[in-house]
């Protein structure tokens, strides 16, 4: 796949699944603009790759800062052809007593921010623009006290399928749901983290997710190989959405009895 000269807006980009799909693009030729809080990463990444890259540093969550990086990215490149929203807080959730504001905030930048910056780009799209929201496999499967992170990501699967509706003839717009990604290469100065063989084993691929896996999914999703798929939320995530595990089921304990 062949992307030189087209224009790919990431946020959460400094770092981990962003960070592999910003650097991705960019190995294809691509022209990327990514936004993230951590100035530090980010100011390595448009250090690294000069022109091709634009980094901005905000906070997805408020509303002005969307508003200076959409036109921050629109003077510098003008055009628009595909988005990547994939920046995400979690705040907890009941058992740890989050509260109205960090709940908000989470939807905020999970849910709000992919929506209102692809109300602002949208005029600016070329023919073949394509959207890819990276979901997750909790959208449709929860551990406790995960709230404010699982409805976030809920919302964007439903918000999804409404913008490719909204969309028709203008963008494509799909989701990304991972599941267990280790991304601690894409963190600069936190170790690199070790996995116990059965950590792999769990999953029917037999082994955990890497940050290319959604990268090279993310690439093609905007590919016009891709151009008959729009709506859909695709799972990546080694098939543990599709493991049903009962107690005593291969090794399987249930021990809060």
């Amino acid at each position: 796949m062949d992307f030189h000269g087209k224009t790919v807006v990431i946020t959460g980009g400094a770092n981990g699944i962003g960070r592999c799909i910003a650097e991705t693009f960019l190995d294809k030729g691509a022209l990327v603009a990514i936004i993230d809080t951590d100035e530090a990463n980010g100011a390595r990444l448009e250090a690294k790759y000069e022109s091709k890259l634009m980094f901005f540093a905000g906070d997805v969550g408020e509303e002005k800062v969307l508003d200076a990086f959409v036109e921050a990215v629109l003077s510098r490149f003008h055009k628009i052809n595909y988005i990547i929203n994939n920046a995400m807080r979690s705040k907890g959730g009941i058992l740890s007593c989050c509260g109205y504001g960090d709940f908000e905030y989470a939807l905020r930048v999970g849910v709000m921010a992919p929506y209102y910056l692809t109300m602002k780009l949208k005029d600016k799209f070329e023919p073949d623009a394509a959207i890819v929201n990276i979901s997750s496999s909790r959208s449709g499967q929860s551990q406790p006290d995960t709230e404010s992170y699982t409805a976030a990501k809920g919302g964007i699967a439903a918000l999804t399928h409404a913008l490719s509706v909204s969309l028709a003839g203008i963008a494509r717009v799909n989701a990304i749901a991972p599941g267990w990604i280790d991304t601690s290469k894409q963190h600069e100065g936190l170790p690199v983290l070790q996995h116990s063989a059965p950590d792999h084993n769990q999953h029917p691929v037999r082994r955990i997710g890497r940050p290319e896996d959604i990268a090279k999914l993310t690439l093609f999703l905007c590919s016009e190989d891709a151009g008959f798929i729009t709506g859909q939320e695709i799972f990546a995530d080694g098939g543990m959405s599709k493991l049903m595990i009962y107690h005593g089921d291969f090794g399987w304990t249930y021990n809060n009895c």
